[in-house]
């Protein structure tokens, strides 16, 4: 048995050995490419930033929502309340005012 000691059971420890990529997936050089070719990259590297950004746009704009919301409902039940007592007390006051005087 050696003496190395083992790291800690929770520290993550590199399990997959990686390659380089092919020769294929790196980096072309800018010459490489048909006018025509670097044409249809740069549209799909375009719809691909459009796709994220679209998704990531929404998803940020879906959490202000719900955050601003979520702040806006202590408000609204306030100024609900207020409205509401205000048209019970005018239309409470209507009806004492029409009704006839007993002696």
């Amino acid at each position: 048995m050696s003496n190395v000691p083992l790291p800690p059971r929770f520290v993550p420890t590199l399990t997959e050995v990686f390659q380089p990529a092919p020769a294929a997936l790196q980096t072309l050089a800018p010459g490489t490419l048909s006018p025509e070719q670097q044409e249809q990259m740069v549209m799909r590297v375009l719809q691909r930033i459009d796709m994220t950004l679209e998704r990531r746009l929404r998803e940020a704009v879906g959490q202000l929502i719900l955050e601003h919301t979520e702040t806006l409902v202590p408000h609204l039940r306030e100024e609900i309340e207020q409205v509401v007592r205000q048209s019970v007390n005018h239309a409470f006051d209507q009806e004492v005012t029409q009704l006839p005087i007993q002696p």
